[in-house]
């Protein structure tokens, strides 16, 4: 497949919604490491790269915000895209983190894991073009 380089960070304490969101993406062909809250998945951010983070706004230990404060500081992190999943209520502070953070996409809860997966291919297939 395509997309079997393609790794996946995707950091959110819902360990259902992981499980789905794990499973819907590893079945389209991509290499996904999980982390259940900001700290682990900032951990995993700094040991590896990955060519797109999913991450949850509000989580233990390090929120989805400040995890894209941390990864944007790294150099290799720049331009990666970044999802970010929230929950209702959150979207009206969205378009002004979205700006300062570069936030590629963003979904509120609950959405479909299928529509998750059809803006990572998107996302992934403008990075390529870049």
């Amino acid at each position: 497949m395509e997309n079997t380089a393609s790794k996946v960070l995707i950091a959110e304490d819902n360990a259902a919604l992981l499980r789905v969101l794990e499973f819907t993406l590893a079945r389209a062909g991509y290499a996904v490491t999980q982390a259940s809250d900001g700290a682990q998945a900032w951990q995993h951010a700094q040991a590896e790269d990955f060519d797109i983070v999913l991450t949850d706004q509000q989580m233990p230990y390090m929120t989805g915000v400040e995890l894209c404060t941390n990864l944007r500081s790294l150099d290799r992190y720049e331009h990666t895209p970044i999802v970010l999943l929230t929950a209702k209520g959150m979207e009206l502070e969205l378009p002004q983190l979205c700006a300062e953070l570069g936030i590629a996409a963003t979904f509120s809860k609950p959405f479909s894991p299928s529509q998750v997966l059809k803006k990572v291919q998107e996302l992934l297939a403008a990075k390529a073009t870049v």
